[in-house]
Order: C-alpha cells, then structure tokens, then sequence
C-alpha cells in the first residue's frame, strides 16, 4: 500500500494530479481511493487530494503518514512535511519551494517544474510535469497508463493539449531518469 497527497494552491492543478494518478492506478487493476479537499476560495486557495493505492483492498481513504508527497508551493510543504512517514520522499516543485526540508529522514527530490514548462511553451503543464516525475520516481504506475487516465477524464480533449501533456509527463519523467533532481 502506497499512500500519497498532492498539495498547492487552486488552480495548479493538483487535484487532476491526483485523479489521473488515481483513474491510471486503478485501470491497471489496482485497488485505489481518492479523497480531494480544497479551501472555500479554489483558484488561489489550498487544494489538496490524497491517493492510496494498493494491491489488496483499502479500509480508509485518509493517507496519514503518506509514503510520498507532491508538494507544489511553500504552504503545502510547511502543513505536510511533519505528516511524512519516515523515510518518506516529497518531490517539490523547485521553483515554488526554495527552502530545505526540516526533518532529515526524508528525500527531498527537486524539480524546476515550471522552467521545464516553460522550455515546452506553456506553464499550464507544470502539474504534468511533476506528476511525470513522480510515476518514474515511484513505478506505482506508467506514463502510458497516465495519459490513458487523462484521455479518459478529458474525453474529447484537444489533440494538441494532449500531445503537450505528454511532453510534459515525458519531460517530468527524464528529469528523474537523468538525475538531476537532488
């Protein structure tokens, strides 16, 4: 059982983080729960999701003491880092977080989610970008069954907003190939 929470602000995209990791774990044949909380305010507000996946079935959706966590912005670091299990990693979106963690039995793995978006034309695939980064972190699941997870939220989306959320999960995922994250 892998327990993991995305955490930003509204409108980063996080909670469609969460839901496609969730739709991808689950169309592989895993058991899967998904629990989305956000503030009053969305756009701008805190939004958060947890996602416990599992090969055996799940008795609560709640992640306490999650395995990893997708952390967007300082806020969302500062609230979840102190829930982290030990040993536990949290990819950070580099270009929002610019302090250390505070406890050091956690990896912290650094990604310039938004200068690779940028490399790509568009800062509306940051989101895929970390989450391309955490499937090839974890192997919980494949890039390929990512965008079939997308493909199946966003029934009828644009040909081109697909082929760049995939340049972004691509991307997100090279950067951990690479080694560059740490």
């Amino acid at each position: 059982m892998k327990k993991t929470v995305f955490a930003g602000f509204g409108g980063q995209g996080v909670l469609m983080m969460g839901y496609v990791f969730a739709v991808a774990a689950m169309r592989d044949g895993r058991e899967v729960t998904y629990l989305p909380a956000y503030g009053a305010e969305m756009r701008g507000g805190t939004a958060n999701c947890t996602v416990v996946v599992s090969d055996e079935e799940i008795f609560s959706p709640v992640a306490s003491s999650p395995d990893f966590a997708v952390i967007m912005n300082k806020p969302s670091l500062l609230k979840y880092e102190g829930a982290m299990r030990e040993g536990g990693v949290i990819l950070l979106n580099s270009n929002h977080v610019d302090r250390e963690l505070t406890r050091n039995d956690l990896t912290a793995i650094r990604i310039p989610a938004i200068d690779i978006a940028k490399d790509l034309g568009s800062e509306r695939v940051v989101n895929m970008i970390m989450l391309g980064a955490f499937v090839a972190h974890t192997k919980i699941t494949s890039l390929d069954s990512i965008m079939n997870g997308l493909s199946e939220i966003v029934k009828g989306g644009k040909a081109s907003v697909m082929k760049l959320n995939r340049k972004g999960l691509d991307r997100g995922a090279e950067y951990i190939l690479r080694g560059d994250s740490r």
